[in-house]
């Protein structure tokens, strides 16, 4: 993974960055072990097959995770931090699925090095998460 920082100034609006993902079986037990949601949607096959989605499907907040993982690696990258976040789940993530975050600049604000971010995850071109961050960005310093 490319980890780089994009301070304020390199920023405009319609920057993009995308970060993709395969949601594997070990994914899924890695993140209900590290934020303790252990919900036997995601774990147990005989309980999701019971579910509306009839499978066992990745935690959302994984998937909001990635968004994360663009705005701290790539857009504005490290040294950004995160202010807010929106999310909307529009469609569940299945085991093998290969997610796609996007990220992309919608506004600048110069006052606070402030950034709108508009984000979205996506699963065979199709949304299944969307929303809105917003991050402070650093900025160069002075010579």
């Amino acid at each position: 993974m490319t980890v780089r920082t994009l301070f304020f100034e390199d920023l405009h609006v319609g920057m993009r960055e995308t970060l993709m993902r395969t949601v594997m079986e070990s994914t899924v037990s890695q993140f209900a072990e590290v934020s303790g949601d252990v919900n036997p949607i995601h774990l147990s096959d005989d309980y999701a097959a019971t579910t509306r989605f009839g499978q066992r499907i990745a935690h959302g907040m994984f998937t909001a995770s990635l968004i994360s993982a663009v705005i701290g690696t790539r857009l504005p990258g490290p040294g950004a931090v995160y202010l807010s976040q929106t999310l909307r789940f529009l469609a569940p993530v299945r085991i093998g699925d290969v997610v796609v975050a996007v990220v992309e600049v919608a506004e600048l604000v110069e006052k606070g090095s402030r950034v709108r971010l508009a984000c979205q995850c996506l699963v065979d071109t199709k949304p299944v998460l969307e929303g809105e961050a917003w991050v402070m960005a650093p900025r160069r310093r002075a010579l």
